[in-house]
């Protein structure tokens, strides 16, 4: 199973390239991690607000594949534990070959996409800076293989 992220946001610093690439990189043969970056529109009065996630919203739309199942990152979204998200993860393998996973910009994610959804997932209650949730999510991602293939790092 193939997993992409496609996340609203470029030139991220060093540390979180590193951080999500060290993640990534640790999951290999039966699920691969990609990263899809939508470049972030310029934001200043409140209508360029709306313009800006209109079009963020049509980049993400172009960057989905007909075959995804596609789930978003928002806060009302489905909370897991390590050990559900391992469930949730096992489930995906098993009935799709390609995921995308949806994080938004500022704003969130625009009514239009969260409308394609076919499922949202929470990180939690607390608003956390976009370049940190491309880390742990890839980190729960591989704890969740992890799980799945009782691997140590679970437990370490």
């Amino acid at each position: 199973m193939h997993i992409e992220i496609i996340a609203v946001g470029q030139k991220m610093p060093d540390w979180v390239n590193r951080g999500y690439a060290d993640y990534a990189d640790r999951l290999t043969g039966d699920l691969t991690l990609g990263l899809t970056e939508i470049p972030l529109q310029k934001r200043g009065s409140a209508s360029q607000l709306a313009a800006a996630q209109n079009k963020e919203a049509a980049q993400i739309r172009t960057a989905l594949q007909t075959s995804d199942h596609i789930v978003t990152l928002d806060i009302p979204g489905r909370e897991h534990s390590s050990e559900s998200l391992a469930a949730r993860l096992q489930h995906w393998q098993e009935n799709h070959r390609q995921l995308a996973l949806i994080i938004g910009g500022p704003e969130g994610i625009a009514p239009n996409i969260k409308a394609l959804a076919h499922e949202s997932w929470s990180l939690g209650k607390l608003t956390l800076p976009h370049p940190l949730v491309r880390i742990i999510v890839a980190e729960a991602l591989y704890r969740a293989w992890s799980i799945n293939r009782n691997h140590p790092y679970h437990r370490a």
